[in-house]
């Protein structure tokens, strides 16, 4: 009976699927503990949003996370993480010199192996990437992603494409030490996954391990596993209870029972997994279960939107209060991947799928290229697995004032660790390897969140039972939590909360002026609208500061997109009507300018 390999990814995609990665880890480590005390000896234990995660809502550092993961499991464990080809880790693309350093510090911080993968799936983009984690000493899978397209679509992601993306990493020569198959959406046809398997054993003999990683979102997972399993597949991605199913890994126990009476097995003592699990249980009995991410979503297989990034994507809409877009913009990611060049759906690319859609139903069908979106289909990210709608494109290119692109995406970076070493030293910050790697990975057009890190600027942001009730409607329905009013007396506004689906008023406060904001406009005066929702996330401009039309005024950040308000017109800022970390509506007045 053949022993199938599995990975334990309840602390990295399991949190990322369920929680949207932000979890603490002094509320977790006990868990890991009893997981290695149950036997099991391979987990994921970080990368991918796991990494970035930690600095933006925890307040933490993911790399003394990965030393109390390595010291909670011991020394033999097997540690994975996931990175994303020349995005490593990063928000963005990166450089050679922060592509060699993210190896360098994985190691260094007690993991074993990382999982390598290109959503795109262009070879070039694992080529160095893939050096760098065998040169660090560290095991390499390198991957080719899945997805299931669109209705109507064709060219790419069946079993040829797949086999001929396997043969161009043979030929590439890159170093590898296993093969994963990876479809972050569930969405992959098992049958399609059963004959790719099949191929790719047949391809590569019986030596080489393969692997297949996947998402039960769509209810997809478990049959998936089957598939691969018997067409030649050797290790598998498993999650356990509290955080297993939905948008997350199919369970681990669920997997053994799936294997029964067939040739393969899991090897597990069932008792102790459930005393782990018990374990694990506690150990999230206060955070907040979103309802999407324990429910079977069918509607990914038409618009593949991956497990991990479902839940972070609904997060960020709960913070700006767009939750109830979330049906719209699901629904119109299917045109995006249809003429984006079907990239795979997994980050970043997936980002850039919801990010498009959420810009096409909050401001109009293409009126605004986002920049991921629009980069990927001029070819700044690698080159798509088949050519973008020509229309597509040319709105890229004008909008973002860009050429098309077919070269190599790492070799147009400056390197980075010099300009991290001159960030730190200006800011008076230890220049060490883990900081430079911070600052480097963490920068946006918008700002440079480790640095705000490292300095302390940051709010912890992880959502718990005892902060927001348990939301009683799925996700399409409403967003969760208290309902906000404002209610005018004798002509004086006050903010009321209201508890969700009862009367009970739970707190009340007079409305606040910003500083230095007239009570009311000034007659003439134009209103600047907020044509997107999002949250404040700079003011650019104060009271009394003369503008010039198409200048910049106020900056607003929703799904992970920086959109700036510009001035209607030449003239002086006359009041400010929102704060710095507001959130807005689309229709709201942000400011007045009286025209000049």
């Amino acid at each position: 009976m053949k022993k199938i390999l599995f990975q334990d990814t309840s602390f990295r995609d399991g949190f990322q699927s369920v929680f949207g990665a932000r979890v603490l880890t002094e509320d977790f480590i006990p868990a890991v503990e009893a997981a290695a005390h149950a036997g099991i000896t391979h987990f994921e234990a970080g990368g991918g949003a796991r990494f970035q995660s930690l600095f933006l809502y925890c307040g933490e550092s993911a790399f003394d996370m990965m030393d109390k993961f390595r010291e909670a499991v011991g020394p033999d464990a097997n540690l994975q993480t996931l990175a994303r080809g020349i995005n490593v880790v990063a928000l963005s693309q990166q450089p050679k010199d922060m592509i060699d350093l993210h190896a360098k510090m994985f190691k260094k911080h007690g993991m074993s192996h990382i999982r390598n993968f290109d959503a795109l799936n262009d070879v070039r983009n694992l080529e160095y990437s893939g050096e760098c984690i065998t040169n660090a000493g560290l095991h390499h899978q390198v991957v080719i992603t899945m997805m299931e397209l669109p209705p109507g679509c064709s060219g790419a992601h069946d079993v040829d494409f797949y086999i001929d993306r396997l043969k161009k990493i043979l030929d590439s020569g890159l170093p590898f030490d296993s093969i994963c198959f990876k479809d972050a959406s569930g969405t992959s046809n098992p049958e399609k996954v059963h004959k790719t398997f099949k191929a790719a054993r047949k391809l590569v003999g019986d030596d080489v391990i393969l692997w297949m990683h996947t998402h039960e979102t769509a209810a997809q997972g478990v049959h998936q596993y089957m598939g691969a399993i018997h067409g030649g597949c050797d290790g598998i991605c498993v999650a356990r209870a509290p955080v297993s199913g939905g948008t997350a890994q199919p369970d681990l126990i669920s997997m053994w029972n799936a294997l029964k009476d067939t040739e393969y097995t899991l090897d597990i003592d069932v008792a102790k997994i459930l005393e782990a699990n018990a374990v694990f249980k506690e150990a999230m009995s206060e955070y907040y279960f979103p309802p999407e991410a324990l429910k079977v979503s069918s509607e990914v297989l038409l618009s593949p939107m991956p497990g991990g990034a479902l839940t972070a994507n609904t997060m960020m809409m709960r913070d700006t209060g767009t939750l109830k877009l979330y049906p719209k913009v699901i629904e119109a990611m299917s045109e995006c991947v249809a003429k984006g060049g079907f990239g795979t759906s997994v980050t970043p690319v997936s980002q850039f799928y919801f990010q498009q859609a959420f810009a096409n139903v909050t401001q109009g069908p293409w009126k605004k290229m986002t920049d991921g979106y629009g980069q990927m289909v001029l070819g700044y990210f690698g080159r798509t697995p088949v050519e973008p709608d020509p229309e597509i494109v040319k709105i890229a290119s004008e909008q973002l004032g860009k050429p098309k692109f077919d070269g190599n995406p790492v070799d147009i970076l400056d390197p980075g660790i010099p300009k991290a070493k001159e960030i730190l030293e200006k800011e008076g910050l230890p220049v060490t390897d883990e900081n430079i790697f911070i600052v480097g990975a963490l920068a946006t057009a918008g700002g440079n969140k480790g640095l705000d890190f490292l300095k302390g600027d940051f709010t912890v942001n992880v959502r718990k039972n005892v902060e927001a009730e348990q939301a009683k409607a799925p996700a399409a329905s409403k967003s969760p939590g208290p309902e906000n009013f404002v209610v005018t007396v004798n002509g004086s506004d006050y903010n009321v909360t209201v508890k969700e689906g009862t009367s009970e008023v739970q707190s009340v406060s007079e409305t606040s002026k910003p500083k230095n904001a007239p009570s009311a406009p000034t007659g003439g005066s134009t209103e600047v609208i907020a044509g997107v929702p999002g949250n404040v996330l700079r003011l650019v401009v104060g009271v009394g500061d003369k503008v010039k039309e198409n200048e910049p005024l106020v900056v607003l950040e929703a799904m992970k997109m920086e959109t700036p308000v510009a001035s209607p017109c030449d003239g002086e800022v006359a009041s400010i009507e929102i704060n710095q970390g507001d959130v807005v509506e689309a229709g709201d007045i942000l400011m007045t300018i009286n025209p000049s």
